[in-house]
């Protein structure tokens, strides 16, 4: 098990390249399982998330050639229809996406129910609505997800109560094998959409409406082999976006696109942070007070519900009382008493968060503290709230950090933070 050591009150400086986006490359290696033909990605994150999905297709035979640091070649000429046990799945929920490919190609599909951070319920049942609305006989067996299509699946006209960036991405993966065209309505219009469905055209598939709210797919056209680039991670990019805020630096987003930005970049100048592009991304700084701004996690294009954690953070030394709501996942507060163990004055309504500032500047009213990660975006809450805090701060699980993060610690410490990972 390793921790962080975090020396607060370094103000950060410099250039830091933003990795492949997690949520992009997941359901890419997946959409792998779909195709007897070599599909290589590119710009591939080094990440725990990342190892596990291709543990997850490797299991059902998918050869995974590394050619390069970030580039991996994936082979699924071989594959072949095999359980994916609770094992495999427990470590994040996204290892549900091999679901839709495995019944599209094989028939048949049997996947433990998944696991993941512990911030809500986060059912599956939209990922079953699609499969079923396209003829597959879905049950739930003793914690496994049994999916029966015999004779294929068949495109529909599938309605989603709510949006769902999982359950879009299994339909459309589904839907490349099915019989006839698909419609996906209310589906959802994230970046991280609109780039595996760039993966699946390349691959052969025909899709279009990706990044709106309704997607069109043409099932069963000829596959070949493709290469595609996974986008930029734009939680990756708002994260040091904020850790610039909060330690008054300056730091060059290199990779970060403002497009897939517009939310966090809006709240960020509200706040007193300056943002400009640049020919390589985008450049943050902040110099004056923090402000209190109040926000609402929204699905796409609305503020990420996956940066609601290190904007809390932030806010905890701005001046005044910020408002946040939480609208995505109801368990998703459970940083807040971390936050309170460093100084942070937070008041919890339900999924209502009123934070009290501390004047604005750096460190004041925060002080460092051992703190508990409970998940992915909380390790990087409390790592930012370290930067900004006065004395030692040490973040405990911080495994929940390397399963979305790229040496977050590295890239930080190269643009002047006192980060230090220890062994227990």
């Amino acid at each position: 098990m390793q921790r962080l050591r975090i020396r607060g009150g370094r103000r950060l400086t410099g250039v830091v390249p933003i990795s492949g986006a997690k949520n992009a490359a997941l359901p890419s290696i997946a959409a792998a399982l779909l195709s007897d033909k070599p599909l290589t990605l590119s710009n591939t994150p080094r990440l725990l998330d990342v190892d596990s999905m291709r543990d997850v297709v490797a299991h059902h035979g998918v050869k995974i050639n590394d050619s390069g640091p970030r580039t991996i070649e994936l082979n699924a000429e071989s594959a072949s229809l095999a359980e994916t046990g609770h094992s495999m799945v427990r470590r994040m929920r996204a290892t549900a996406l091999v679901l839709g490919p495995l019944l599209a190609r094989f028939g048949r599909a049997r996947v433990s129910l998944p696991g993941g951070c512990s911030i809500g319920a986060r059912p599956v049942d939209l990922h079953l609505k699609a499969l079923t609305t396209m003829g597959a006989s879905v049950s739930i067996e003793g914690g496994t997800i049994v999916a029966d299509a015999p004779t294929g699946l068949v495109g529909a006209r599938i309605l989603f109560p709510t949006s769902s960036v999982g359950a879009t991405e299994t339909a459309m993966m589904a839907a490349t094998l099915a019989l006839g065209e698909t419609e996906i309505i209310n589906a959802a219009r994230e970046p991280e959409i609109v780039d595996l469905a760039r993966c699946l055209t390349e691959m052969g598939a025909k899709i279009e409406g990706a990044g709106t709210h309704r997607i069109v797919v043409v099932g069963r056209q000829a596959w070949k082999p493709a290469r595609h680039e996974i986008l930029a991670d734009r939680i990756e990019a708002g994260s040091y976006a904020i850790a610039a805020a909060i330690t008054a630096g300056e730091l060059e987003l290199t990779g970060a696109r403002l497009e897939h930005l517009s939310a966090i970049c809006q709240a960020l100048e509200a706040a007193g942070a300056v943002i400009q592009p640049t020919d390589r991304g985008l450049l943050i700084e902040r110099h004056g007070p923090l402000r209190a701004v109040d926000i609402t996690t929204e699905p796409y294009p609305g503020f990420p519900t996956d940066l609601q954690a290190q904007w809390m953070a932030l806010m905890s030394i701005a001046d005044g009382v910020s408002i946040i709501r939480e609208t995505v996942f109801e368990g998703r507060f459970m940083h807040v008493p971390e936050l309170a163990r460093l100084g942070a004055d937070i008041t919890l309504h339900g999924t209502t968060a009123a934070v009290r500032g501390h004047g604005g500047t750096n460190g004041r009213g925060l002080h460092g503290a051992p703190v508990l990660a409970t998940d992915l975006r909380a390790s990087v809450c409390l790592l930012l709230a370290g930067l900004a805090a006065v004395g030692e701060t040490f973040v405990e699980h911080v495994y929940h950090l390397d399963r979305g993060y790229e040496t977050l610690d590295r890239k930080l410490a190269r643009c002047g933070a006192d980060v230090e990972r220890l062994d227990d």
